[in-house]
């Protein structure tokens, strides 16, 4: 199919000490995109490409978004064509090429089988209004390619659902990639600054954990962040946000993932002496890489 043969070129192995993940070529230069787990916090890594094995070196990860940036030099593989993901729709027929379990270029195919997902992968880390897809995603997968028919890269496969009914095991037909739109915005970022100063996603400015008994300690307050300014402080118990409960971290971050920076949201608070109040919060915008 035509859609295949002029993606697979583009889309890579990458491998570090810790496993195999995939990539997608962006540009003429040597830049490749990826998942920043597939990267993990190694800088250097075996990059296979259409032409053989080169060396790869990190130029930024932004692991809010879940995204990172290597450069190989030396070659300037073909890069892959990256469409509109904000034209998607729900039934259009999708195609994930990867490396799963490191069999090179392997094609599974599907449909959009929903738009604007907001998913928790874990360890912080929530992602909003990605793509899910009944195109296989297995390991090895994440940092690929999703492709539509016209042959374009319209989002970058990341995690596939688990099912506790199946012991935490992966759940057939459930797929979720990260936009193509997305992926852009961060990678020319990384690209042009080696990090993200424009994000589109909110931060409040607060290090915490979950407690017993459900709400959302304040360990660390941001020296002249969101948080700070609105008089939030270490040993506050967060209970309520957008009057949205947060009984755990994981859902005090996927509350914030549906937020906007320049938000004034209000915020219930639980103070030490046992008391209860409210205040309004003005989100700034989360950066990083």
């Amino acid at each position: 199919m035509r859609d295949v043969r002029a993606v697979s070129p583009s889309v890579v192995q990458i491998a570090t000490t810790a496993g195999l993940g995939s990539g997608v070529v962006y540009d003429n230069k040597g830049n490749i995109v990826t998942n920043a787990h597939v990267v993990g916090d190694a800088k250097k890594f075996s990059v296979t490409l259409a032409s053989g094995s080169h060396t790869g070196t990190l130029v930024g990860s932004f692991k809010p978004d879940d995204l990172a940036v290597v450069h190989v030099d030396g070659v300037t593989p073909r890069p892959a064509s990256f469409g509109d993901s904000s034209k998607l729709e729900v039934g259009d027929v999708t195609l994930a090429i990867g490396n799963p379990l490191g069999l090179r270029s392997s094609v599974t195919e599907g449909i959009v089988s929903s738009l604007g997902r907001t998913v928790n992968e874990g360890n912080g880390v929530v992602l909003p209004s990605v793509i899910q897809t009944s195109a296989a995603i297995n390991p090895g997968n994440s940092g690929g390619a999703l492709v539509n028919l016209a042959g374009q890269v319209i989002g970058i496969p990341t995690l596939a659902a688990l099912d506790p009914q199946l012991g935490g095991a992966q759940a057939p037909g459930i797929g979720f990639a990260i936009p193509s739109n997305t992926v852009r915005r961060i990678a020319d970022q990384l690209i042009a600054k080696g990090r993200v100063v424009s994000s589109g996603r909110a931060f409040l400015g607060v290090r915490v954990s979950s407690i017993l008994g459900g709400g959302v300690l304040v360990a660390g307050v941001t020296p002249g962040g969101p948080a700070a300014k609105a008089g939030i402080k270490p040993g506050e118990i967060i209970v309520r946000v957008d009057d949205k409960p947060t009984p755990t971290t994981d859902v005090l971050v996927a509350a914030l993932a549906g937020l906007k920076p320049g938000q004034r949201v209000p915020m219930k608070l639980l103070r030490q002496n046992g008391r209860t109040l409210t205040v309004t919060v003005t989100l700034g915008e989360l950066r990083g890489g």
